[in-house]
């Protein structure tokens, strides 16, 4: 029986196996799916399990999805682009880094029928996911993207692979049109260090938190009268992604697959 698993640290949250094993059951595929809490110094042990097929593929996510690519063999043309591995899988005994995060994002963005085009963004937080939401607001055609974080320093790591984004400084906010929390504060419903109240109302503001389903960061700009969503859809997307490149299936994502997860 095949075995797939999510990394991550903290994993309480995680719903991939819920939603895994729903579509290999569905697709009638032998596998189980699994979630790891794992430590930085486990990713060598874990490598090889994957060397040794005991483990045959794997999805990354808080904190590892830069801190994983020393160790793979190769990366996809997305992951070179961003830095940033979210699934494994093994190809002619070579084990690869994809980044399925960008298209789950732009394929959440049209499942709302939301058009970045001539858009002022704003992405909160430096972390694994960012360059991903950076790319994938770059292929819808938003020109215009900002980038705040706590520590200035990350900010400019991730603007030494996209020169043409602006950094922020933390607490400065400026005009924006969408604002995306791309950190990992409000999966346990504590706070972003920001005055919400700045950003004004009639904006489009995305968490790319799914579990809880609405973050306190959501909450704070509906009462604001904005527009908000989770990520959901977007931790759909990349799963279904996933889920092909390991099982050769692209599997349904319909009524009952959302309905599942809430």
């Amino acid at each position: 029986m095949k075995k797939f698993c999510v990394i991550g640290n903290p994993i309480d949250h995680s719903l991939s196996p819920k939603l895994h094993n729903f579509w290999l059951k569905k697709n009638k595929i032998e596998a189980i799916y699994e979630k790891k809490l794992l430590e930085e110094k486990e990713i060598p042990k874990l490598i090889e399990s994957i060397r040794k097929s005991e483990i045959n593929g794997v999805n990354v996510t808080v904190p590892f999805k830069n801190s994983i690519i020393p160790f793979l063999d190769s990366l996809s043309s997305e992951a070179k682009k961003t830095n940033s591995v979210n699934t494994i899988c093994t190809e002619e005994d070579k084990i690869i880094g994809h980044n399925t995060d960008i298209v789950g994002f732009e394929l959440a963005l049209r499942y709302i029928n939301y058009d970045v085009k001539r858009k002022k963004a704003l992405i909160i937080g430096a972390g694994g996911v960012s360059p991903s939401i950076i790319l994938a607001l770059k292929n819808m055609g938003c020109e215009n993207i900002h980038l705040t974080n706590r520590t200035y320093e990350k900010a400019e790591k991730i603007k030494e692979t996209f020169n043409d984004i602006t950094i922020q400084k933390w607490g400065d906010i400026p005009e924006f049109d969408i604002v995306i929390n791309a950190t990992s504060v409000g999966l346990n419903k504590d706070n972003l260090d920001l005055d919400l109240n700045k950003f004004g109302n009639n904006k489009f503001f995305y968490d790319v938190i799914y579990n809880p389903g609405e973050t306190n960061f959501l909450k704070e700009a509906k009462l604001s009268g904005n527009k908000t969503e989770n990520g959901r859809m977007m931790f759909i997307y990349q799963a279904h992604q996933s889920f092909a490149l390991w099982n050769k299936v692209l599997p349904k994502i319909d009524e009952e697959t959302i309905e599942i997860l809430k």
